[in-house]
């Protein structure tokens, strides 16, 4: 496995995926998106992974005017502004090569191996 979580230090259910999987001695890389953020090439595996934006938007984000401007964009430009605004997005993002998740999924990476 080779598992990265993208969140942040603050976010609970980012300590809580990491804390999962350390329970388990799974290594794993956490990527500070306060820091770092994502890709485009992550970004876009992770999106098609999880079954499009919708489900990778976080209502409950801080941001509510780039959340509001991502939202009623055109399609086309929606990528771009997540990618500028990624504080938008629910974490942790856990992502083992082409599989991802958002948000605290213990259920599913169960099944992972």
């Amino acid at each position: 496995m080779n598992i990265q979580i993208f969140g942040t230090k603050k976010c609970a259910d980012t300590r809580k995926a990491e804390r999962y999987f350390k329970e388990r001695n799974v290594k794993y890389q956490l990527i500070d998106m306060k820091e770092k953020g994502m890709s485009k090439g992550e970004y876009n595996s992770v999106k098609q992974a999880a079954g499009g934006l919708g489900a990778m938007l976080d209502e409950g984000c801080k941001d509510k005017d780039a959340l509001a401007l991502i939202k009623y964009i055109a399609e086309e430009d929606r990528d771009e502004k997540v990618l500028e605004h990624q504080g938008v997005l629910k974490t942790p993002i856990v992502r083992n090569g082409k599989q991802a998740t958002v948000g605290y999924q213990p259920d599913v990476w169960k099944t992972w191996n």
